[in-house]
């Protein structure tokens, strides 16, 4: 059985820890191996580590940095393939979904590669009298990042390259449930020139989580996952003096005009409310059509869509979606397709009933669509977190845009129509952090920033982008004054001894 350590110092390391926990393929329900969960003793001794390499990896210059990033982004590239299979194996999404995942944490080294221009400060001369000012930002120091299940491979590559380049030490938490794809990742940061001690892999629960938030030594803390357990961990790690980040839940929204291509609109749904079986959390989980009329050619061009989708697991060539992570998303994700229907939903197509020979005991469920949803039901308040659509039908566009505004969660939406006067007011007046215009999912590329609004982000920085280097970073200005000033007949030359005059 495959055991799963942590990454420590430039190697696998064991930990102290003797408690551990079940890894399964969620094709099957069989566990397919363990990880070592650290301990609290374990996350201090690591970050003792990243402190003291962090403070020669700090005073690298940032073309030295760049430099390992380089090849960093080259050794992703070539064995793309073999992560991917990694990657499937224990969360369960399609080989296409995995590789598409590490394309785009490929993009975010590839923006720390000019991390020297980044980095650039602000001067500004003459503020006063022989008076000069400029800023420059620094490394915070041991930075630490606690990540999900349903990207394990992309949201850390969205915090620690970033990190790393600005000068930082970096500890990363990953998901317990999906854990060997990370561990394989940073065996190719070390290999490609990354200093022992830059760059540690711990994998634990809830008692690592805390050791890191209450460590004086983590200087800041970055977290992808649930509302709740972001505000938890804002909350403690604020408390404790950290800069802290939480990207939060969400329920996305894509409103419908009537003027749009409905087969657009439906290709655009396939993909965003069901793509990775719903497991994202920047999937469409509600679709707002503007009209009666709108939404029931939504429904009819949607529905034969949404029942044709082929679930099966992720090495079928043929899937178009894999099982969701465990048996308790399974069942909770259930629950909610019932409350639906209890609460007077119309279960426009049912993916309850799929059964896959061999594969009995694995996670699969097919996509689900509801149609005259209202919005005090739970499966229009709550992030489903699964491969399930809700219709929410408006009446107007005001109705639309007073949806989105007033639910808790504000971190993607979108809008499909031909009409620039309502795409352009809609961009205006949504309180939302990400946006889209015939777009299905508006996640900004590596050098825009991440993030949402109100419940879906607490904290001040965006992550990646030039948010995420303001948030690795601290900002420190200089005011700086000679008071002797020039003395006449001062001789300035480009070599001691030398007649010359530069």
């Amino acid at each position: 059985m495959n055991i799963v350590q942590h990454f420590v110092d430039g190697e696998i390391w064991g930990g102290s820890a003797t408690r551990t926990a079940d890894i399964f393929n969620p094709a099957t329900g069989m566990v397919t191996g363990k990880v070592e969960l650290a301990s609290a003793t374990d996350v201090a001794h690591v970050v003792a580590i990243a402190k003291n390499a962090q403070v020669r990896w700090g005073a690298q210059p940032p073309a030295k940095r760049a430099a390992v990033m380089f090849a960093f982004r080259d050794l992703l590239v070539r064995h793309t393939d073999e992560l991917a299979e990694l990657l499937s194996r224990e969360h369960g999404k399609t080989l296409p979904d995995a590789r598409g995942e590490i394309a785009r944490g490929i993009e975010v080294v590839e923006f720390v590669c000019g991390i020297p221009h980044l980095l650039k400060g602000e001067y500004s001369e003459q503020v006063a009298t022989q008076v000069d000012s400029f800023s420059v930002r620094q490394p915070l120091g041991v930075v630490a990042g606690v990540t999900p299940f349903n990207f394990p491979a992309m949201v850390p590559l969205w915090m620690y390259p970033v990190s790393i380049a600005c000068g930082n030490a970096f500890v990363l938490k990953p998901s317990e449930r999906d854990p060997s794809v990370v561990i394989r990742i940073a065996q190719l940061f070390h290999e490609a020139g990354l200093p022992a001690g830059v760059f540690n892999v711990v994998n634990g629960d809830k008692e690592a989580v805390d050791a890191i938030l209450d460590h004086p030594d983590v200087d800041a803390v970055s977290f992808v996952g649930s509302t709740a357990i972001g505000h938890y961990i804002y909350s403690r790690g604020a408390a404790n003096g950290k800069r802290v980040q939480a990207l939060c839940g969400a329920k996305n929204h894509l409103v419908v005009m009537p003027d749009a291509d409905m087969d657009k609109v439906a290709d655009a749904l396939i993909g965003s409310a069901y793509g990775s079986a719903g497991e994202r959390c920047m999937a469409i989980s509600i679709a707002v059509p503007v009209g009666e009329k709108t939404a029931d050619r939504l429904v009819e061009v949607l529905a034969p869509r949404v029942a044709a989708l082929t679930v099966a697991p992720y090495d079928d060539p043929a899937s178009d979606m894999g099982p969701v992570i465990s048996r308790q998303s399974l069942d909770r994700i259930l629950g909610y397709i019932g409350e639906g229907e209890r609460a007077g939903a119309k279960l426009v197509v049912d993916g309850r009933n799929v059964k896959l020979q061999g594969y009995e005991n694995g996670y699969f469920l097919g996509g689900c669509l509801f149609d005259h949803v209202k919005p005090d039901m739970s499966i229009y308040r709550d992030e489903i977190f699964g491969p399930v659509l809700s219709v929410l039908r408006a009446q107007s566009y005001e109705e639309a845009v007073t949806l989105i505004n007033d639910h808790e969660y504000g971190n993607g939406t979108s809008i499909f129509t031909r009409d620039g006067d309502t795409a352009r007011d809609f961009f205006s007046r949504v309180r939302i952090g990400m946006v889209g215009v015939n777009v299905p999912i508006p996640v900004p590329v590596a050098y825009h920033s991440f993030g949402g609004w109100k419940r879906s982000l607490f904290g001040d920085h965006h992550i990646h982008g030039m948010e995420g280097v303001r948030f690795n970073t601290r900002l420190k200005t200089m005011t700086t004054r000679w008071p002797s000033g020039i003395k006449e007949g001062a001789v300035f030359n480009f070599h001691s001894g030398s007649d010359t005059q530069a």
